[in-house]
């Protein structure tokens, strides 16, 4: 039976992956399609699912830009429910016969909406709502017979519908987790607009990668890029699974990891997979970094080294083919999705050469979050130890060293990660944490040390709090935990003379620093 399902028009926003993931929490099948399909394709998705609605994400731009996305206008008469949100909001709108106009300045963050009418997607919100804004644009007039349903301060149209109660328009984001009842919006959309019903089960996900990576790799050998975090063993074990003693895991050492990460990937990982190969490749990677300061071309040469260490072994084993841990927050930061805005370039996405040896580069958890990860992981049977591991970059420490890497800084950086992760352990506090790590900044500051001047380094501790990586907000930290941390990195590491706590939500920053 085909399951229910909604399609996600991708108009380029950095949260539009976010919708999906947060339609299928309410075990409904999503997928998302670029914003200029047209209404043809859109009939061929019933081929794999009773299309039932559609949403329209936000996106970069701006309705009136000549090269800004558009919407297949034919796909307004095929009757489904719609429910634009940001750019959606504002397209709908303008497409239908309303006004857009800029904004004096833009507005980002929480803003609270006064709910006019408590119908369709807002039924049964308060009177007056937390809602996350992102916008530069707004609604200024609506289409003849459409209603406001919602308004703020500064945005007098912040939600509508047409007459016919299945057009809908929210100018502020329900799928982030700062929108207070954004699942109850979605909900109210999903099962009362659209009629689903909750027929998907993410435990689908399994057989079907297990068989894409046999299909993809046939009689073949494979290597995987195995970092030691979550994503990447992950993908080793269904791997694995999908194709036993043909596949290779390949960790590399660039010199630039955590404190005793190698130890923990060769005690864990030589029980787990079949041919664990563990490369020292340090003096390589920092060679190549030498000089460097500009953090995408960091991440670029990281990328091109890790695939020629990579390629050398695969021609030692025979392998045709790499398997990657890549996630769906690693692509669209990296602008893979065609309206996208380029946030940061992962290593293992747009940092990748552009030739390389390999028949192909097979990634099964592209269009997964963190969180659906972990349950595919728990599911496979991966120890606790593996599945709740923090995130850790895998251009390692030398996205966590503002400015250039030396070796000196790295020791630097990983004595202080070291700190700060033994610290935030021992409080009880690193269990409720999505991050928290040390950045080394390319700054010296004056301090003292003996009653003499010292002229030292600037440490940042970052902790924050997500459930999928696209969101994030700052860890409220005991004052005497940051004050233990801060007293011991500045004992411990003579080089730094202060230590800085960042408070500061995603976004506007980002979780890592570069």
């Amino acid at each position: 039976m085909r399951p229910d399902g909604i399609a996600v028009l991708d108009f380029g926003g950095q949260y539009c992956h976010l919708i999906a993931r947060r339609i299928r929490e309410l075990h409904v099948f999503s997928e998302i399609v670029p914003g200029d399909v047209d209404a043809e394709e859109l009939k061929a998705l019933e081929g794999h699912m009773a299309l039932k609605g559609l949403v329209l994400s936000g996106g970069p731009a701006s309705v009136y830009e000549p090269s800004a996305p558009r919407l297949d206008k034919r796909i307004l008469d095929l009757g489904l429910p719609m429910l634009g949100i940001c750019y959606g909001h504002q397209l709908l709108a303008h497409l239908l016969g309303g006004e857009v106009r800029p904004r004096e300045a833009a507005e980002y963050g929480i803003a609270m909406a006064r709910i006019i009418r408590p119908v369709g997607v807002l039924e049964g919100l308060g009177p007056v709502e937390r809602v996350w804004m992102s916008h530069k644009d707004q609604v200024v007039s609506l289409p003849s017979g459409f209603e406001v349903l919602a308004e703020t301060d500064s945005c007098p149209i912040a939600a509508f519908r047409d007459p016919s109660g299945l057009i809908y328009g929210l100018q502020w984001h329900p799928e982030v987790v700062h929108t207070q009842n954004g699942m109850k919006m979605l909900e109210n959309f999903v099962f009362k607009i659209c009629g689903c019903r909750a027929n998907w089960r993410m435990e689908d996900f399994i057989p079907r990668a297990i068989e894409e990576i046999r299909q993809a790799v046939g009689p073949g050998k494979a290597i995987i890029a195995l970092s030691g975090g979550i994503d990447s063993s992950t993908t080793a074990v269904l791997a694995a699974k999908a194709i036993g003693d043909r596949l290779h895991a390949v960790f590399i050492d660039t010199g630039l990891m955590r404190e005793g990460e190698v130890e923990y990937v060769k005690r864990v990982f030589s029980r787990l997979l079949p041919n664990l190969h563990v490369v020292d490749a340090g003096e390589e990677f920092l060679g190549a970094l030498r000089g460097v300061r500009d953090p995408e071309r960091k991440r670029r040469i990281i990328g091109e080294v890790f695939i020629r260490v990579f390629e050398r072994v695969a021609r030692q084993v025979g392998a045709e083919y790499l398997l990657q841990g890549t996630i769906y927050p690693d692509r669209i930061e990296s602008g893979a999705r065609r309206f996208s805005e380029k946030i940061k370039t992962h290593h293992n996405v747009a940092g990748l050469p552009s030739r390389m040896e390999f028949k192909a580069v097979i990634e099964p958890l592209r269009d997964l979050y963190k969180d659906e990860v972990r349950e595919v992981a728990r599911r496979l049977g991966l120890p606790d130890e593996v599945v709740e591991r923090q995130p850790f970059p895998g251009p390692g420490l030398a996205v966590r060293i503002v400015g250039e890497v030396t070796p000196e800084k790295v020791e630097i950086a990983r004595k202080a990660d070291a700190i700060v992760r033994g610290e935030f352990e021992r409080a009880g506090v690193a269990r409720g944490l999505w991050q928290y790590f040390a950045v080394l900044l390319d700054t010296r500051t004056t301090g003292v040390r003996g009653d003499k001047r010292a002229y030292g380094y600037v440490v940042a501790i970052r902790a924050v709090e997500s459930k999928e990586a696209m969101t994030a907000s700052f860890a409220k930290l005991p004052w005497d935990l940051l004050e233990r941390v801060a007293t011991r990195i500045t004992n411990e590491i003579p080089e730094v003379v202060r230590v800085v706590y960042d408070i500061t939500h995603k976004p506007p920053a980002t979780i890592e620093w570069e």
